[in-house]
């Protein structure tokens, strides 16, 4: 009588178990990413109603805010030369599909990871709900929130400085 043949079956059985485990892994995290993008461009057309709590005291005036320039500097992204500077105009989003207005190159970052907009005098940054997460200063990223000069923004391998003139 063989005995490898039950430690052959079951060697067979946790192969398919962990293929299907793993399919279904690749099936959720495509399914988040969708949804994300569906309600990326929801909110297309201004921050959320819950995030009034970004204006800080010492927050520029308004009449400021046109003289600030604010730029997103590369430290280290794949596709990107370090150094390379980001104007930032309005809304901007970031990720991997057409749609962002700052292509990453990165296999973690979802097709719209996350945007940065301006709000009452101030910069934010948010999560659009990404498969890995948005890190603000090493900082995961739960709720939108405010940048300010010197903050280091990362998503997967890519890692930028916000700066303000």
């Amino acid at each position: 009588m063989n005995t490898l043949a039950p430690v052959s079956v079951a060697l067979k059985f946790g192969f398919l178990l962990v293929l299907y485990l793993f399919l279904l892994w690749v099936a959720r995290s495509a399914f988040r990413d969708l949804r994300g993008r569906e309600l990326g461009n929801s909110n297309a057309a201004g921050p959320p109603m819950d995030a009034t709590g970004l204006h800080s005291a010492s927050a520029p005036l308004r009449s400021d805010i046109s003289k600030q320039t604010p730029r997103l500097t590369v430290e280290r992204a794949p596709g990107h030369e370090p150094g390379m500077i980001y104007d930032l105009e309005g809304e901007v989003v970031l990720g991997r599909g057409n749609q962002a207005e700052i292509r990453l190159e990165d296999p973690f970052a979802s097709s719209q990871h996350a945007r940065i907009y301006e709000q009452g005098g101030i910069f934010a940054i948010e999560d659009l709900r990404s498969t890995n997460g948005t890190y603000l200063n090493e900082e995961q990223l739960e709720s939108p929130r405010p940048l300010h000069s010197g903050d280091r923004v990362r998503i997967g391998d890519s890692e930028f400085t916000f700066e303000v003139d």
